[in-house]
């Protein structure tokens, strides 16, 4: 029995994948790195809402005078704490988008995402220095410190929560075939960081053993071409198909056929290879494997 779906026989002429520099499926954070991720986005909430309670009780004690003739140790507790809670949820949020970035295909969603510390810092910190600087009945002197110290702490603070070099689902992606290129290559793996590793190694494993299957006299090294059911109009399927070592199995008999590399197949959602490998080496005139 065919291991491919059934499918009706498409109309349109099929046609290899154009070539560009993104030639795998889009990467997708897998479920841990989904779960690390929220663990993450949680803790930095927590510590985004100290740090605005923190901001909330300054500003109720300005309001009530508690800073007019003294008390400036609690403000500037306030301000330090303020600064500490800021940063820790700004690093716990930024490391979380390294496990589960934004793509850039969604422009705000992108900076929302990725400069979101920054943003709460500012929320922080600006309506208490303002309240600050604008209370007339502080000391000038307590009025100075205090300011100046709160927004020193405010620079720091928000230079912590933006990202200079975020992290997207295109550079995964990126990151991700260059990965698996280099592992088929038997070169060092520079590309191989721990958030692409694991989908570049089912790309090269599977590489691999297309070239196993398909080596004879003409290709001693075996080939990194397969084929698959092409997607109606170009699209990517929407669920995983298998693809396969020739175009005259059976599987693909009355079929509309494309073509390319492991990883072009992977674009499209063609990322498993044939369980009936025996089967395919014999009817595409390949050396059968032990």
């Amino acid at each position: 029995m065919s291991d491919e779906p059934t499918q009706t026989p498409e109309t349109p002429e099929a046609s290899a994948p154009a070539a560009d520099q993104d030639v795998t499926q889009a990467w997708k954070a897998t479920q841990d790195q989904k779960s690390k991720a929220g663990r993450l986005r949680l803790f930095a909430a927590i510590a985004w809402v100290i740090a605005i309670g923190a901001e909330i009780a300054g500003v109720v004690m300005l309001l009530q005078g508690r800073f007019d003739s003294g008390g400036l140790p609690i403000l500037i507790g306030l301000l330090v704490a303020i600064a500490v809670f800021a940063i820790a949820g700004n690093l716990m949020w930024k490391n979380a988008n390294k496990h589960d970035p934004a793509s850039k295909e969604d422009g705000f969603k992108f900076f929302f995402q990725n400069q979101l510390g920054a943003i709460i810092t500012m929320i922080a910190f600006l309506p208490l220095l303002a309240l600050i600087l604008m209370d007339k009945d502080m000391d000038p002197k307590n009025k100075q410190i205090a300011g100046g110290v709160g927004a020193v702490l405010a620079v720091i603070a928000v230079l912590f929560g933006v990202s200079y070099n975020p992290p997207s689902v295109e550079q995964y992606t990126e990151d991700m075939n260059e990965c698996a290129r280099q592992i088929n290559a038997g070169e060092p793996t520079t590309a191989c960081s721990p958030e692409v590793a694991e989908q570049a190694e089912e790309i090269a494993r599977d590489a691999e053993a297309v070239a196993e299957a398909t080596r004879d006299a003409d290709n001693p090294n075996g080939r990194d071409t397969v084929y698959w059911i092409a997607p109606p109009d170009g699209a990517k399927h929407d669920s995983p198909r298998v693809f396969h070592l020739c175009e005259d199995v059976s599987p693909l008999r009355d079929k509309n056929v494309a073509s390319g590399s492991v990883a072009e197949a992977y674009k499209q959602n063609a990322k498993r290879i044939t369980k009936q490998l025996g089967m395919e080496q014999n009817q595409c005139g390949f050396e059968v494997s032990e």
